[in-house]
């Protein structure tokens, strides 16, 4: 067999996911007892970063729980979200940025090739933006370097899409 098998690997956040997720948390914290009178609220500032409001950073904990559950829910990765510091903000309140990741960035990526490397395995790893692309000739081989990566994941939520055997 000389043909090649080869899958994409790729960290995407589904972002009308993440909309609707922060629809359900907004309701949720509209209902809920421990925020009534309270001016927590969650938006959606583009579709790459969150904004998150409370009186306190009690509060703000709060809204972090309910947002991470209905990002849970709805099979967003809660490792996608990357937590800025909290700032205080106009009333005596506080605000907190969430910026959503996507793509794999370079150096993770690097050090993804330089994982598959190291393992010896018979794969090529090819960074292409911010995915990679693995080949080689053996898909237990591939299936190796899906397990590797899975578990030296860098931080990132992978998924690998694009299979083809």
């Amino acid at each position: 067999m000389a043909t090649d098998c080869s899958f994409d690997v790729v960290s995407k956040v589904d972002i009308a996911e993440v909309k609707n997720a922060v629809d359900q948390a907004m309701k949720e914290i509209g209902q809920r007892y421990d925020f009534k009178g309270s001016s927590s609220k969650i938006e959606v500032k583009d579709d790459n970063q969150l904004i998150l409001h409370a009186d306190d950073e009690t509060k703000l904990k709060a809204v972090v729980d309910v947002l991470q559950s209905k990002l849970h829910k709805r099979g967003v990765s809660i490792r996608a979200m990357e937590y800025g510091k909290i700032d205080p903000a106009s009333k005596g309140t506080v605000r907190q940025e969430v910026k959503i990741n996507q793509g794999i960035p370079v150096e993770k990526a690097k050090k993804l090739v330089a994982l598959l490397k190291d393992a010896k395995l018979k794969v090529q790893a090819a960074i292409q933006g911010d995915q990679l692309r693995v080949s080689g000739k053996d898909k237990d081989a591939l299936q190796e370097a899906m397990g590797l990566m899975k578990k030296n994941d860098q931080g990132l939520d992978l998924q690998f899409t694009n299979y083809r055997g």
